[in-house]
């Protein structure tokens, strides 16, 4: 019996293992990022491809633009980084050995891509933000291939922000049997009953090239890969070949911010005893309401959403997908509290989304940043009325089966808010700042009128729709009237205002019954590291959009006490949000700062000054007033630096949490005891002040509860520098991220320095970029050498080895490294 049972499982076993292999078999899917030639030529042609010389080899993602220099006559601008566009090429060769339906598949090429497989078209793709892919069975070719694509990115300015351009995300080559589930073609649903008892998961799939003997089988596994329920689906349409099933399952795991739990759906498809196809779909079990009374809840759990919106490009390494880069950038949000991401103002990498699936984090998942009337001289506006529909269906056929997405968002301040808003005449920098100017109330709907611009947007709602109706459609609008074209269409299911925090307490009145969120807010400006005092004025730049803005630092304040003209400081756009229950929450503009759009000032500056984090990465001071408001972590965070010139009044902040009080010392004596809110000097609702004289020493803050030491911090005047200490910021799979400071002989911080340091690289792989965070710095992404800014710099290496960083006039340091 003992051994019977014994043969038994080990035929399972066997059983199994070829199952698996069939599976495996049955659909291969895998990375051809590697070995491609590229060639930057404005003048080739596709016939031409072959016959000229200096292409160079590389590995994708791929960003030219990232390796050029900053120059003001590039025409995508200060807005657009002032970094070079142009026209590149791509060409690979491969070899395909078997006969079997073959698909290329690409993540994203930034912008106008046409590929050619031996020769033939297989098809054009204007938006440099969709993800795509092409059958190339019909011009296969049994042993050697040659895949051509054309990246014309030279018809600039075409963004308001950095683009990069290239094939800047991943490339796909898939093989699969004729008879297969189509390209994003499941879509499951995880509902969980109201008392979180039982979920019910339902799955649709379209099929191609269904045949009668079919049968299609869905099983959800766990997060450990165990099968958990099993269904068969049944056939409800044939053109397209539609299957759905569902699959109960009791006591399901939920989808959390703490604990976000992913159970795969694993469609298999057999014809006979042959399985001929299997399609993983991931998927989470959670609910969540948008309520215009009681703001957001995650799985009837209230709160709210502390989000940030967050551009594509990744500082040093441009646009280029580097998944390390990416998961260092959330990893550093989550840390400061931030619960969600706004993909502004485009559909993001698969990646990001993946990461926001497992990390927790809600994701609003952006469409368009124009429509039909364009912002800037060349943007997708052009493109609009042939491919939107293509587009917006492809983004939500994608992305649709991702726990993260609780919302969808059509448009970002586009110009159909109103009847006649046109920005075609300005230069990329005034549409950036027109953009939020205001408009004449003439310009909205009349009374009873359903318009043009809210007919588009009920049709792009609809397109929506067809494909997904588990979730809420929004947008971005800086038109707060009701009379917005866009609100006036009745498909705007969540208010989005983009600023207009002063028209807030009257959205109850002006939108009866609808859910509401800060969908862009704050655009605070600050430098890290640069302070403007007195810190108790604020700052406004510029003025007003027309006006120009200028300072010969061409910095902005870290203290929370500079904004644009449309916006506010971070403290007051939190207060609001924080005390009405109505507000669901906000998307920070933004979370780290971004290459291009450099307001308030123009070239040579050419990167962001509204990030929370620096394009470095390393943080500004105002990130940890959100981490104490945000966090349960214990706070205690004073600036600026100590040093100073003598005598000189000086205004110190301090961020805290946990505690009822905190005490400031200078050289152990006491400069007195704040408390939040007690309307002493400098001090508010989120931060303490004082106003002190600088005096060379040490300065400490003592943070207390109910008269016992929570946190203490100390701040050291440094002397000269003396030398480079490095230390590892981040260590990812692939890349590591070294942070080189200048400091004294006695370890501190020289927060005035700006030396130039060398960085020099031994082992299996290379140094990728450097960055210092400063705005206006003229040094190439790719250098291998860096001035420091305000005592710190960063280089990203690639690989395993060592860094020595080196300058003329500090000691050296140097770093091992080991990726995972």
């Amino acid at each position: 019996m003992y051994t019977g049972m014994t043969d038994y499982k080990k035929i399972c076993v066997v059983l199994t293992a070829i199952l698996c292999g069939l599976a495996v078999q049955a659909r291969d899917r895998k990375n051809f990022d590697g070995g491609w030639d590229f060639l930057l030529n404005d003048k080739l042609t596709i016939e031409e491809v072959g016959k000229v010389t200096g292409w160079r080899r590389l590995d994708l993602p791929h960003d030219w633009a990232i390796e050029g220099d900053f120059y003001a006559g590039n025409p995508s601008g200060a807005g657009g980084g002032a970094l070079p566009g142009g026209i590149g090429w791509y060409r690979k060769k491969f070899t395909v050995t078997g006969n079997a339906c073959y698909f290329i598949e690409f993540d994203g090429v930034y912008m106008n891509s046409t590929v050619w497989l031996n020769g033939h078209e297989l098809g054009q793709r204007p938006y440099g933000y969709s993800s795509f892919s092409y059958d190339m069975t019909p011009y296969i070719r049994i042993g050697e291939n040659e895949l051509v694509v054309k990246v014309d990115n030279s018809d600039q300015p075409n963004s308001r922000w950095y683009s990069g351009c290239g094939i800047y995300r991943h490339v796909w080559l898939t093989q699969m049997e004729k008879t297969h589930v189509a390209h994003w073609g499941t879509y499951v649903t995880a509902t969980p009953s109201a008392n979180y008892r039982q979920a019910t998961f339902h799955i649709e799939a379209e099929v191609e090239n269904a045949v009668k003997e079919m049968k299609v089988t869905h099983y959800l596994l766990d997060a450990n890969g165990k099968t958990v329920g099993k269904a068969e689906a049944r056939r409800i349409s044939s053109q397209p070949s539609s299957y759905t099933a569902d699959i109960k399952l009791r006591h399901p795991r939920l989808w959390t911010l703490e604990t976000p739990y992913i159970y795969k759906v694993r469609t298999e498809i057999r014809v006979g005893n042959k399985i001929v196809d299997v399609y993983n779909t991931n998927t989470g079990v959670r609910s969540f309401r948008f309520d215009s009374k009681a703001g957001f809840s995650l799985n009837s759990k209230n709160m709210k959403i502390n989000g940030v919106c967050e551009h594509h490009d990744l500082g040093c390494l441009g646009a280029a997908l580097n998944e390390d880069a990416l998961h260092r950038k959330l990893s550093k949000l989550k840390a400061m509290g931030v619960n969600s991401i706004r993909c502004s103002h485009n559909p993001p990498a698969p990646e990001l989304l993946n990461m926001c699936d497992t990390m927790g984090l809600i994701v609003m998942d952006e469409s368009f940043d124009m429509w039909r009337r364009k912002k800037t001289q060349n943007d997708y506006a052009r493109f609009f009325d042939e491919w939107h529909e293509r587009d917006l269906s492809d983004l939500i056929r994608r992305d649709r089966n991702h726990p993260s997405i609780l919302m969808w968002s059509i448009g970002n301040e586009v110009l159909e808010q109103w009847s006649s808003a046109e920005a075609d005449t300005l230069s990329l920098e005034q549409a950036n700042l027109i953009l939020n100017a205001g408009h004449d109330a003439s310009t909205l709907a009349k009374e009873g009128e359903i318009s043009v611009n809210s007919l588009l947007t009920r049709h792009l709602a609809e397109i929506v729709k067809r494909y997904d109706k588990t979730r809420p459609i929004t947008a971005g609008c800086n038109e707060p009237d009701p009379n917005n074209h866009l609100f006036k269409s009745g498909a705007i299911d969540i208010i989005g205002f983009n600023y207009h925090h002063q028209w807030v307490k009257d959205v109850p009145k002006n939108f009866p019954g609808k859910p509401f969120i800060m969908s862009e807010s704050v655009s605070a400006l600050q430098t890290r590291g640069f302070y403007m005092m007195p810190s108790d004025s604020v700052y406004v730049a510029p003025k007003e959009w027309w006006l120009p803005y200028t300072d010969p630092t061409y910095m902005c304040s870290s203290y929370d006490n500079m904004h644009a003209s449309w916006s506010s400081t971070h403290e007051e756009t939190w207060d609001v949000v924080k005390n009405n229950p109505f507000v669901c929450g906000q998307y920070i503009w933004t979370g780290f700062d971004y290459i291009g759009e450099p307001t308030p000032y123009g070239f040579p500056a050419r990167s962001s000054y509204f990030g929370i984090i620096d394009l470095a990465g390393f943080p500004k001071d105002v990130y940890y007033m959100y981490q104490s408001e945000w966090t349960d972590k214990p706070v205690l965070h004073l600036f600026p630096h100590w040093n100073w010139v003598p005598g000189d009044d000086i205004d110190l902040w301090c961020y805290y949490n946990h505690a009822d009080e905190v005490e400031l010392f200078i050289n152990g004596k006491s400069q007195g005891v704040r408390r939040k809110g007690d309307h002493s000097p400098l001090t508010t609702p989120y931060h303490v002040g004082w106003r002190v004289t600088f005096d060379p020493g040490e300065v400490k803050a003592v943070s207390r509860k109910g008269g016992k030491v929570v946190c203490e911090q100390t701040i050291k005047t440094a002397g000269a520098p003396d030398h480079v200490r490095l230390s590892i910021d981040y260590q990812g799979k692939e890349t590591t991220f070294i942070t080189a400071e200048v400091v004294d002989k006695d370890g501190n911080l020289c927060p005035w320095a700006d030396d130039l340091i060398y960085f020099i690289y031994e082992g299996d792989g290379k140094i990728l970029g450097t960055d210092n965070g400063c705005q206006t710095s003229m040094e190439r992404f790719t250098s291998s050498e860096r001035k420091a800014f305000f005592g710190k710099c960063l280089v990203v290496a690639k690989g395993n080895g060592s860094i020595t960083a080196k300058s003329a006039t500090l000691k050296p340091d140097v770093i091992q490294f080991t990726v995972q």
